[in-house]
């Protein structure tokens, strides 16, 4: 990863909630994404563009549904190549990250009785466990 990427990844990411932070620095993204790029044969180019459209959906500025696209877009890579890739990066990057963030929830909800707001928005919301984040 190019120095000027490193330091606009850890610019954005700072900008985050804690708990979104601790769980993005849980996982070594940057070193996944290198490894993507030797897995499905990425030029420099195509890696480095990876890596941008990785960091810019973790920090929630691309929207996680529409990785695929964004790697045919912004990367270059077909159709296919795009969902093998994203398959790769959600076992290894999204669903870590995703994973920390719950356990760490969990933990939260553990250590303090919710109030009577929370219960309520985490009912109407069909189990969204993110009503427990004090904000």
């Amino acid at each position: 990863m190019i120095e000027k990427l490193k330091q606009k990844s850890i610019e954005e990411i700072a900008k985050l909630p804690k708990m979104k932070q601790d769980a993005i620095n849980a996982v070594d993204w940057a070193s996944m994404t290198e490894e993507m790029g030797k897995k499905f044969f990425l030029t420099e180019n195509e890696l480095l563009n990876l890596q941008i459209v990785t960091m810019l959906t973790l920090v929630d500025l691309y929207d996680l549904n529409f990785y695929s696209s964004y790697l045919e877009a912004d990367v270059g890579v077909t159709t296919g190549e795009a969902k093998k890739i994203t398959e790769y990066a959600f076992s290894k990057i999204f669903n870590p990250v995703a994973n920390k963030m719950e356990e760490t929830i969990k933990q939260q909800i553990k250590s303090k009785i919710p109030n009577w707001d929370q219960t309520v928005r985490f009912i109407v919301s069909g189990g969204d466990y993110s009503n427990f984040i004090e904000q």
